[in-house]
């Protein structure tokens, strides 16, 4: 029972007012809302002149007469006349009820209007010898209006505005209407475009069109391409590629495309319902809101497969993919682990792609395996990256299944192009027979009259989703009725019943007449999203619906807006919108400031239920206090509680884009820093600390441009702070950004500036930025030869990421300290004994892991283990590969040449680098390239082909960065060996003088020795044995110094004229 606040009698639960006195036992709710409406103002012209003229007795009938004719057409179309300003009318098309055709109808209205006045000047001409003139403007667009439950009709906002200034630009008896009303009209009228207005309070030009008729019903025409009869043929297709992978063991992938509502969702259900068990099905949704939310899809599709519940806490899932996986996959649990907010850690984004195929692998070993990935045009394009790598790599019956919207090829119009494996489905509309079909299978063989299934064939157009919404609404008008025998019936004209036109105004316009209580449970709810907790309803909705949510959301799935759909937190109950479209039209009903409070309020619920599972859910949390921030700043001046709600939401996306950055997940982690910083204050010192992250971000994605307008401003901002860390911090990345796009004189500049930097984070005790810049000083050590001083700044590097913590800083130093190793002066068995520690330490970090595979494969070439060697470089190789490291994958092929190279077969060491080489020249990369050029040239060299290994030095000569030592010095050693064997001895020495001058710089034994050697055979080639002599001595210490015993072996055995 309910007690009435005014007389306290008792009333029933369902009373909405006291059956006693009469008084509201509901709080009413919110009565202002958000809708697209169509204004419509009209004014006499020249009735000023016209009172002068008439007896005011006449001129009040007059009057009267016009003001009765125009509100009769004005409420005949539909439309509501809010009031009447002196001799102006102005009209709402759209309350108190939303139309889908509301814009045509006030362009109707308009034109019966001039129309009638015509009619009505020929009376008033013939009694009164006078006539009367209007203009009229019409616009639409979104306002804020009372909810007509009120009995209020105010309509306020902008389109009323420009309505009103439209219709004082008008012409006598002329029409203007704006652009957002010819966009939803323009099939239907004739109109004649007019020089875009000044008008007052605009600050640009605003288009405007004379209205000269209006002739048609449909305000934007369809334009269908030819249907295609059911989805026989598409499924066949989608039947073959599952065919195909059973058969071929091998995965393939199906992208449906499809408008809203064509039946993608149908369609991948038939092909599932038809497979009849023989595989595992796997189903992964893409959040429209997710730009941070990257490896959702993947992480629901791998809890289906383990059998996680939302019960299940972080250790009990971990165990559960253990129990799935096997012991051996612990890499593979490792990695999905963190992927999927289980446990923090930190992975190279290749790796989650690495695993997510394992895990697929391991699924499909027993029976094929169906991966369908629903919307994917909301994904990330790290996602996408994932669902490519699954397809290039799997080596299983693995099918993998897309659904999206055209968007996703406008976005990414290469989308697995070129794939043998890769099929494309483009969804047509369906024909009206299959229309008809569908209204069968909802209602049964009821026989609708024909005019109805053409009415709702042709507002569907072939959209099942249309046809399914029409006969809905017609259900919910009761026009169709259950019997008592379980059949249907149609009541009233059905026959003549309005169809809306397009699905976004029908499912605006059915919302909109929904009772109250159900249309504040949809707005409530499409706040969350696409699904919502029928919890976090209860908790947002206004204090009045709070008890009968659960009535109201029971009829709202009775009445398919809603369905039951699979809840993230226990106990309680989940429910998707029918379409997103529907949540749409709901949430756009919401006043911001609406929008505002519950975005915060789901934000604040969000993080209390999730408790210890808040790493799932913290970028979609500040996704929600990010909204609510940007909705108080379009309304105003932000005050202290919304720029508290900005720092919270950028702390949320701050640590969800940091953990992106960690994974390797650069376009996500760009999205999030980006984001983070924008719902800051400018002033404030954390938006200046997040820049570093952004610029870092900027920078690996390859946006110079951005990156470098992101850091000049925080550099600004951090100087004006007086913040020497920070300054220095931000201009470490900016230096790392200049050695892509202003490389002259980098080293030299990096030296010093990085040593600055030192210098400023030791004082300031930050060992994570220490890290950074010894690395990086690392980095400009090795680029000119410095390889023992590279080596010491690169330990340095790892210790200052051990102090801080910091792993993913130190396993990104080991490969670097690998290659000092390999090419400074310490003797190869140290260098490989160290390698082979670094190796271990880098344990989890798989590109570490084949990056010093590549340099360990080398040293062991030089103590003449070749088969460990080759075996090194084929595991490093195939690392990269399966990580989808296909740029690092192809560059190794300079490390497997030169073990070729020792191993005396140029041959091979050929087959290696000649593809690599061709790649990189169609990239136009030019750094690898340069030094690839002179390896690939020595190769080809030493099988004869003395042109050819020319014309590859002096591709290398041509690209190579004048600092690049590694690159000019080899290139000079090759050429000068091939122009002494074509007698051109002066200009050979003298290169190769030059060659060994620039490797002297550098503290590298074997290429110091490589470049004498090269001196040394065009000294013999000239006839001076006994001045070569020394040379090659000179040479020989030095390999013998490094350890390279093959190559020391060589130059003992030294007989012919030419050193080869």
């Amino acid at each position: 029972m309910v007690v009435c606040p005014n007389c306290r009698e008792d009333n029933p639960d369902k009373f909405r007012v006291c059956g006693f006195c009469g008084t509201p036992l509901v709080a009413p709710l919110a009565s202002e809302v958000r809708k697209t409406v169509t204004i419509l103002f009209c004014d006499l012209k020249g009735s000023t002149a016209l009172g002068e003229r008439l007896d005011s007795e006449s001129l009040r009938e007059i009057l009267g007469r016009y003001f009765d004719a125009m509100k009769v057409i004005i409420e005949g179309h539909g439309g509501t006349v809010e009031k009447f300003i002196g001799d102006a009318v102005m009209a709402v098309f759209g309350l108190p009820r939303l139309h889908e055709d509301d814009a045509l109808r006030a362009c109707r209205a308009a034109w019966d209007m001039q129309r009638a006045l015509e009619r009505l000047n020929e009376e008033l001409m013939s009694r009164w010898g006078a006539t009367l003139a209007n203009r009229i403007g019409v616009n639409t667009g979104e306002v804020v209006a009372d909810d007509a439950s009120t009995g209020q009709r105010l309509v306020t906002g902008d389109p009323v505005n420009v309505a009103a200034r439209l219709e004082q630009a008008a012409g006598e008896m002329q029409t203007l209407i704006g652009q957002p009303t010819y966009e939803l009209v323009r099939d239907a009228v004739e109109v004649e475009a007019v020089e875009p207005l000044t008008l007052k309070g605009k600050s640009q030009p605003v288009p405007a069109y004379q209205l000269n008729a209006v002739r048609g019903e449909i305000g934007v025409a369809r334009r269908l391409d030819r249907p295609m009869v059911g989805r026989e043929i598409e499924l066949a297709i989608v039947n073959a590629a599952f065919d195909h992978s059973i058969a071929a063991h091998a995965c393939e992938v199906v992208t449906v495309l499809g408008e809203a509502g064509l039946g993608k969702t149908r369609l991948v259900e038939a092909f599932i319902t038809g497979t009849h068990g023989e595989a595992t099905v796997l189903r992964g949704h893409c959040l429209s809101y997710g730009d941070g939310i990257t490896f959702w899809p993947l992480r629901e599709v791998v809890r289906q497969a383990a059998a996680i519940t939302e019960t299940d806490d972080p250790p009990e899932a971990i165990a559960k993919l253990h129990v799935l996986l096997g012991a051996a996959a612990g890499d593979v649990v490792d990695r999905l682990a963190v992927a999927m907010g289980l446990r923090g850690g930190v992975f190279p984004i290749q790796e989650t792609y690495w695993a997510a195929t394992k895990f697929a692998e391991h699924v499909a070993r027993e029976r094929a395996l169906v991966i369908v990935f629903d919307d994917i045009h909301w994904a990330e394009a790290t996602m996408l990256e994932l669902i490519a790598h699954l397809a290039g790599s799997a080596k299983a019956p693995v099918v993998v299944v897309n659904t999206a919207r055209p968007d996703l090829v406008d976005d990414h119009p290469g989308w697995l192009q070129g794939k043998a494996n890769a099929t494309t489905i483009f969804l047509t509309p369906l024909s009206d027979a299959d229309s008809a079909r569908i209204v069968e299978n909802i209602l049964g063989p009821i026989g609708l009259p024909a005019v109805t299934e053409e009415k709702i064939a042709k507002a569907a157009e072939g959209n099942p989703l249309f046809v399914e919404q029409i006969v809905s609404s017609f259900i919910d008008d009761g026009l169709l009725r259950v019997d008592p025998t379980g059949g249907w019936t149609v009541h009233g004209a059905i026959a003549d019943a309005e169809v809306p036109p397009t699905i976004a105004a029908l499912l605006s316009a059915r919302v909109d007449k929904l009772p109250a209580e159900e249309k504040a449970v949809l707005e409530t709810g499409s706040v969350a999203g696409a699904v919502f907790q029928r919890r976090a309803v209860e908790e947002l909705a206004p204090s009045a619906l709070r008890e009968r949510a659960p009535v109201s959301i029971e009829s709202l799935n009775t009445k398919r807006l809603l369905h039951l759909a699979e809840s993230s937190f226990p106990g309680d109950s989940a429910y998707r919108f029918h379409h997103a479209l529907l949540r749409d039209a709901a949430y756009q009903r919401l006043l911001k400031r609406a929008r505002a409070e519950l975005h915060e309020r789901f934000g604040e619920w969000l993080e209390r239920v999730a408790g210890p599972r808040i790493l799932e859910f913290e970028e979609i949390v500040g996704y929600h206090l990010e909204q609510s921030y940007r909705f108080r700043g379009e309304l105003g001046p932000l005050d202290t509680a919304a720029v508290a709600v900005g720092i919270r939401a950028s702390a949320r996306l701050a640590a969800a884009g940091r953990r992106a950055i960690a994974r390797g997940d650069m376009p996500a982690a760009a999205n999030l820093i980006d984001r983070a910083m924008s719902v800051l204050p400018p002033e404030d010192r954390g938006r200046v600390e997040l820049a570093v992250d952004l610029g870092e971000t900027l920078r690996e994605k390859g946006d110079f441009t951005r990156a470098a307008d992101v850091l000049r401003n925080a550099i600004d901002r951090a100087a004006a702070l007086g913040d020497v860390p920070l300054r220095t911090a931000l201009t470490l990345v900016q230096l790392l950004m200049l050695k892509s796009t202003d490389p002259m004189g980098w080293e030299e500049r990096a030296l010093e500036q990085t040593r600055q930097a030192i210098d400023v984070f030791a004082e300031a005790g930050d060992h994570a930025s220490l890290a950074r810049a010894w690395r990086l000083l690392g980095n400009v050590h090795g680029s000119v030869g410095r390889f023992e001083a590279g080596r010491e700044s690169v330990e340095r590097a790892i210790a200052e990421a051990r102090a801080a913590g910091d792993r993913r800083q130190e396993t990104r130093s080991l490969p670097a300290l690998g290659l000092c190793l390999l090419y400074g002066p310490e003797p190869a068995d140290k260098a490989i004994a160290r390698c082979e520690e670094l190796l271990v330490s880098a344990h989890g970090d798989q590109r570490a892991e084949a990056m010093l595979m590549s340099s360990l494969a080398q040293l062991y070439a030089m103590r003449a283990d070749f088969d460990r060697a080759r075996a090194l470089y084929r595991r490093g190789r195939t690392a990269l590969e399966d990580l989808g490291a296909r740029l690092q994958a192809t560059a190794v092929s300079i490390y497997s040449g030169r073990v070729e190279l020792l191993a005396g077969d140029p041959v091979a060491a050929e087959e290696h680098m000649r593809p690599a080489y061709e790649t990189f020249r169609e990239m136009g990369e030019r750094a690898t390239c340069s030094t690839l050029a002179a390896i690939l040239g020595e190769a080809v060299y030493q099988q004869g082909r003395y042109d050819e290994a020319e014309a590859l030095s002096r591709v290398s000569e041509e690209i190579a960065s004048e600092d690049d030592f590694d690159a000019q010095y080899r290139w000079r050693a090759l050429r000068a060996k091939i122009r002494a064997l074509k007698g051109a001895v002066s200009e050979a020495e003298e290169t190769a003088r030059e060659s060994v001058r620039i490797a002297q710089q550098s503290d590298s034994p074997v290429e110091q020795a490589d470049a004498l050697l090269a001196l040394a055979a065009v000294l013999r080639q000239s006839g001076r044995p006994d001045d070569a002599a020394p040379i090659i001595a000179q040479a020989l210490k030095l390999y013998e110094a490094k350890g390279d015993l093959v190559s020391a072996e060589r130059v003992r055995a030294l007989a012919d004229p030419v050193v080869a």
